[in-house]
């Protein structure tokens, strides 16, 4: 498992103070729709006091690696939506599914995700989660987590079963591994809630070390 970190800094705010959404202090922003990253925040005692997606444009840039995508896009999900939450702790995500030095996106339709499981059965690939955590101050440290997963060979009965399900819609490499396609994963090296969507010991930790109390939700 692979983890690396970098620091960049946010984007001052252009919004007026008429503009801002009115936030508790302390609070924590998700620059997130995704379902699977609130479900895990919650395992932990996380509940974001704001969800706001960040809409910007994923697509790949020439020759970039997997790796550099998911990073890459955390950043800038996290500085797409920072200067509307001044002073507040705001936490964005991307999650990268990778054969070699190819990206597998999100499957749209069944024939892209047969196509993308095809592909990782019987074989190794890695999933890699770009965490970006905007503190209070403005300043953002992100880190990036990869976790590699290993498919038994799917026979075609199964993997048309398993497409039935539609759960792979949406989902990076076609599988959701909390659900049905567990019964294919034959082993993981690293962590497993970051081939889910967020590495937790690693974003809890980032928290942490940043000022945030994760444990005051709980008491």
């Amino acid at each position: 498992m692979a983890d690396r970190k970098d620091v960049f800094i946010a984007r001052p705010s252009t919004i007026s103070d008429e503009t801002k959404p009115a936030v508790p202090p302390s609070s924590l922003v998700l620059a997130s729709a995704s379902p699977r990253r609130l479900s895990l925040l919650s395992q932990i005692g996380i509940v974001p006091d704001i969800v706001c997606p960040a809409d910007i444009d994923e697509t790949a840039q020439r020759d970039e690696l997997p790796r550099d995508i998911a990073k890459r896009l955390s950043q800038e999900k996290a500085a797409a939506v920072c200067s509307q939450f001044e002073g507040k702790f705001l936490l964005s995500a991307d999650t990268v599914v990778a054969v070699g030095r190819r990206a597998l996106g999100k499957a749209e339709d069944e024939d892209e995700a047969h196509g993308f499981l095809k592909l990782l059965s019987g074989r190794r690939h890695q999933v890699h989660t770009g965490v970006t955590l905007v503190t209070p101050t403005g300043a953002s440290v992100s880190r990036l987590v990869s976790s590699s997963v290993i498919f038994k060979p799917i026979g075609e009965h199964e993997l048309r079963s398993y497409l039935r399900t539609e759960e792979w819609h949406g989902k990076a490499g076609g599988y959701a591994i909390q659900g049905r396609a567990a019964s294919i994963v034959r082993s993981i090296q690293g962590s497993y809630s970051n081939i889910v969507g967020l590495p937790l010991f690693e974003v809890s930790n980032m928290l942490i070390g940043n000022g945030f109390d994760i444990w005051a939700s709980q008491e």
